[in-house]
């Protein structure tokens, strides 16, 4: 589409030559950025005058401008620099040699590639930050039941049918299961929280359940991206890196105590401006690097270092300085996902693509189901609402594409299985809050009648 500014003699503009090659590259990372972050605040903009969370809006803003659409924002893996319209542009501005032209596409969508890697881990320390483990004493065994049910049930009959009906290896299989595993907790509890459901035993349930689901999913992920390095399952290789996975996140937490003190010590005596999150994000870069260094994922220390940082006096205040650090780096993330994301290996008219599409049908079922199931994985006599539980259970959202993102940035998934598991990701996140908002609505309105009736029934 866009060879024709390959070929275009320039008159008045030199040819570029390697030496020009760091300045080209940073133009095209400047270029790409700037479309990025318009596309980004656009989606989300438009995504919550839908109603819908931001996030989804940045993810298909990212199909729209990726491979599947525009071509502003490819990677080689994909395609070649010549179909790169930022490229185009570039070699437009500045004509360049073929060969130099692949060399700074290249190393341009590497610094985005580890910068949107970046996102993912500010992202997970963000989670981590939000995820109270003090709030899980109040639910207790019926959020941990939830959860449990909620993670194994969808895990294994995902990994199992893609293996038995779809026949794919174990490891992308065990991949694309573990993305099932995933429960957004932003998504539902803005959603509860406004139907006024957030501090009911439902909504207690579900905020701890998601909880232990990101606890557990990251857990996994840690394991399955592990397992993804070698291409191979081996059992004793599985044990080992659950148990140290497992270890790592409890040894931090349990630790976390004498390193609280230490941080706020710190921070006391600290005058300049970024006291609080300076020290905060060392903490947290160190603690990727050292989940790095035993060969688990970044994000797991991350994730940790959130969890830790949760327990300190800090953390309201640091809760607010991460927020605007979030807005800037985390939305490459979700962009650059979408923009991956090749929705042309779906398309129905073809028909060695429609197996992508009965894939995509199939995680979707199995993701639905396996966390609807969760709401009666517990025994109560109490009158609890379990099908909200279960529907509470179902998005996505940004945990399912951390998921994806990764599975794709490895290798490990086929174009048709990362493009079913971004839609099965849309799907959940699109249909969970209206379905959840359609049950307890109607529940609320069973309890407000039957109120009423009593009150009916009770002489003033």
């Amino acid at each position: 589409m866009f060879n024709w500014c390959l070929s275009l003699p320039s008159l008045l503009i030199a040819t570029a030559t390697e030496s020009e090659k760091p300045t080209l590259v940073l133009t095209a990372v400047l270029l790409t950025l700037a479309i990025i972050y318009f596309t980004s605040k656009v989606g989300a903009e438009l995504s919550r005058m839908a109603n819908f969370p931001p996030v989804l809006g940045e993810l298909v803003g990212g199909v729209i401008i990726g491979v599947s659409a525009l071509s502003l924002v490819v990677f080689p893996e994909s395609v070649t620099a010549d179909k790169s319209l930022v490229m185009n542009v570039l070699n437009f501005l500045n004509p360049m040699s073929e060969e130099l032209l692949t060399k700074v596409f290249e190393s341009e969508s590497e610094v985005i590639s580890v910068l949107a890697e970046l996102g993912v881990v500010v992202l997970l320390f963000e989670i981590g930050l939000e995820s109270d483990i003090r709030e899980l004493k109040t639910v207790g065994i019926k959020a941990t039941l939830v959860a449990v049910a909620g993670v194994t049930v969808p895990f294994a009959l995902g990994t199992v049918g893609l293996m038995y009906f779809f026949h794919f290896p174990a490891v992308p299989a065990i991949f694309a299961g573990a993305a099932l595993t995933a429960t957004s907790i932003g998504i539902t509890s803005k959603v509860l929280s406004e139907l006024g459901w957030l501090k009911s035993k439902e909504g207690q349930i579900i905020i701890g359940a998601a909880v232990i689901d990101d606890i557990l999913g990251i857990i996994i992920l840690a394991v399955v991206a592990s397992l993804a390095k070698t291409g191979e399952v081996n059992l004793v290789q599985v044990l080992l890196l659950i148990v140290s996975a497992v270890a790592f996140l409890i040894g931090s937490i349990l630790l976390g105590s004498i390193f609280n003190k230490t941080f706020e010590a710190i921070v006391e005596n600290l005058k300049t401006r970024g006291s609080i999150i300076v020290p905060a994000f060392i903490f947290a870069l160190l603690m990727a690097f050292l989940a790095n260094v035993i060969h688990l994922e970044a994000i797991l220390g991350s994730f940790a270092a959130g969890l830790v940082l949760d327990e300190t006096d800090t953390r309201n205040e640091l809760d607010e300085q991460v927020k605007p650090i979030a807005d800037v780096i985390v939305p490459l993330f979700f962009v650059t996902v979408g923009a991956r994301v090749d929705l042309g290996v779906l398309n129905p008219v073809v028909p060695e693509n429609r197996e992508g599409l009965y894939i995509a049908v199939f995680l979707i079922t199995v993701a639905i189901i396996g966390k609807i199931v969760s709401g009666w994985s517990f025994l109560s006599r109490e009158r609890i609402n379990r099908l909200g539980i279960g529907i509470g259970m179902i998005p996505r959202g940004e945990v399912g594409l951390v998921f994806a993102g990764i599975g794709a940035s490895s290798g490990v998934l086929s174009k048709p299985l990362e493009a079913a598991i971004i839609i099965m990701v849309i799907i959940t996140t699109f249909l969970a809050p209206p379905l959840l908002k359609i049950v307890l609505g109607e529940a609320k309105a069973e309890i407000e009648a039957g109120v009423l009736k009593e009150e009916i029934k009770t002489p003033s």
